[in-house]
């Protein structure tokens, strides 16, 4: 029996990672198709269809699912029409919710959020209601061992960053969010290799939540995080410190 269970533990164990992968995968492929969409399909000037490619391959996502995007952004493929929706909500305690989504389907999307987050007792809200409480800032993140702190205090005024910090062995630049894919390609003119990219949403205030509430506020951020629609969920909660 518990050499079966054992199976039982693995098997559920390789279900959930290959979930997980297939829904990295599938965020990816939806950043890819509406980066070409929007911008083009040439990877030497459509820097965010760039970073979302180099983004893919580090995670391994196979070439033929990339090149299907791709086609999938510029109407080669299927006639699936892809659109950046935004939503906005509360979590318990009052907490912000933003939820970053690209769909084919808003009123799948909008009802399975609005379900997540009633069943962790948020709410749904309307455009405006939570947004005013982040910063949209874009940001570029580069190995400490590409540069030191004097060449990347250098970078960031060369190319009119708005902040540099160094944190867990990366220099973060930090632009206006509208400026992030224009800035990608100062710093690789620069000859300097990104490793990532991202547009983050930073909250101005925080609400103190107890340890308790913290666990169900990522439950709730977590769920709305495995739906199939949603790319990124930002909150403004932050433990009490005892």
């Amino acid at each position: 029996m518990s050499g079966h269970s054992k199976w039982s533990t693995i098997k559920r164990k390789k279900g959930a990672l290959d979930q997980k992968r297939g829904k990295l995968f599938s965020s990816m492929g939806r950043e890819i198709t509406i980066s070409a969409r929007l911008f083009g399909s040439d990877i030497d000037t459509n820097a965010r269809l760039r970073q979302a490619i180099k983004k893919a391959k580090s995670i391994n996502m196979p070439n033929a699912n990339i090149d299907k995007a791709i086609k999938k952004g510029t109407g080669e493929l299927e006639n699936i029409v892809y659109e950046e929706v935004s939503y906005e909500g509360y979590g318990p305690n009052g907490v912000a919710i933003f939820i970053e989504t690209i769909t084919d389907n808003k009123n799948r999307t909008v009802a399975e959020v609005r379900h997540v987050l009633s069943k962790f007792g948020g709410s749904l809200g309307q455009n405006g209601s939570v947004a005013w409480n982040f910063d949209k800032t874009g940001i570029v993140l580069i190995e400490d061992s590409n540069m030191t702190e004097e060449e990347a205090l250098n970078l960031s005024v060369k190319v009119d960053a708005v902040d540099f910090k160094l944190e867990d062995k990366y220099f973060k630049i930090f632009f206006d969010h509208d400026m992030l894919y224009e800035k990608i390609e100062l710093i690789e003119k620069n000859g300097l290799e990104i490793d990532s990219s991202f547009i983050e949403l930073l909250p101005k205030n925080f609400v103190e939540v107890s340890e308790e509430n913290f666990l169900t506020i990522k439950k709730l951020v977590d769920s709305l995080e495995d739906l199939e629609d949603v790319q990124n969920v930002y909150s403004n909660y932050r433990v009490e410190k005892n």
